[in-house]
């Protein structure tokens, strides 16, 4: 048998109802609601189970609520004895990674995205940026609109997620114009997104620098199991590192594609994806067919998983 990747959701994968079932069914899921609850001074829980979407979308409630129900699933995990060989997770989804690999505590990472999501709102005033996902064209048709429309605002790549899927994200006017030049370019579709700033973008270097304040007083340990990073695709070899990682993450583009690529070759061939939604088991199937794409966001996806690696083992 090859190597199991746990990877985790990031922000846009939230909806209402998130982890209800574990919290209504595993002492341990509830547990680590609880303890995030005490961290964030209201009930997570409540929000993620009983939540209306629009308090759901607000990014400083996104990112905990995300954490927290990854978090309380991969306990499921660990309960079940299903462990990995190697962990990733999509821009927020990192801090998931980070708390999996046990370099960070999950109260301090509880507590660092809740601060994350406020700064990057409060990076760019609202209707400023926005950001625009392109199908259908290569990373240099890609980079080359962005060019063309510099002198309009800032436009650059902000995720390569999967082969035919970037998306874009700068200044509202120039993202417009670019989305224009992508259709006339062939995009097959073009589609702007509801987000409230332009993530992993240069725009974002007023939060970049916030959150680079905030880790200096936090703790990073040893990492126990291997993380790829979305800035540079490849393994944080060093605990030093992180830091400085995080930082950058919030305004450089996220290298998911490659990221997965490069598990592939250290031969991951089963991605477990862990948290609400199943965006990046999506992700996979474009990136590369042979691996098997899994995903646990409810108890019926968590049997269907054991089931299929039960199956892989045998």
């Amino acid at each position: 048998m090859g190597k199991i990747a746990f990877i985790f959701s990031g922000q846009g994968a939230q909806y209402s109802g998130m982890g209800k079932e574990f919290y209504e069914n595993y002492e341990e899921s509830k547990n680590i609601y609880e303890r995030a609850s005490k961290v964030l001074g209201y009930d997570i829980a409540k929000m993620c189970i009983e939540g209306t979407q629009e308090e759901l979308n607000k990014t400083e409630n996104t990112q905990p609520a995300i954490l927290t129900t990854s978090v309380a699933i991969l306990e499921i995990l660990k309960k079940k004895g299903i462990k990995a060989d190697v962990v990733a997770g999509l821009s927020l989804g990192e801090y998931s990674a980070l708390v999996a690999s046990e370099s960070l505590e999950f109260e301090e990472a509880v507590s660092l995205v809740r601060k994350r999501g406020k700064y990057m709102q409060e990076a760019v005033p609202q209707g400023k940026g926005t950001m625009a996902a392109i199908i259908g064209l290569d990373k240099d048709d890609v980079n080359k609109i962005c060019e063309d429309v510099k002198e309009i605002g800032i436009a650059e790549i902000s995720n390569l997620n999967c082969p035919g899927q970037i998306v874009i994200g700068g200044e509202t006017e120039s993202i417009l114009k670019a989305m224009e030049l992508s259709k006339e370019a062939g995009a097959k579709k073009v589609i702007q997104l509801k987000v409230s700033a332009p993530f992993h973008t240069s725009m974002l270097k007023p939060a970049s620098d916030k959150l680079n304040e905030e880790l200096e007083n936090v703790e990073i340990k040893e990492l126990k199991l291997p993380v790829v990073s979305n800035v540079t695709a490849d393994y944080v070899i060093d605990k030093n590192n992180v830091k400085e990682l995080l930082t950058k993450q919030v305004m450089k583009s996220v290298l998911w594609e490659d990221s997965i690529k490069k598990m592939i070759k250290d031969g991951v061939d089963t991605f477990i994806e862990i948290g609400p939604g199943n965006v990046l088991k999506g992700f996979n199937r474009k990136i590369d067919k042979k691996v098997t794409s899994l995903n646990i966001e409810d108890i019926k996806s968590l049997n269907k998983t054991i089931e299929k690696l039960e199956e892989i083992v045998c």
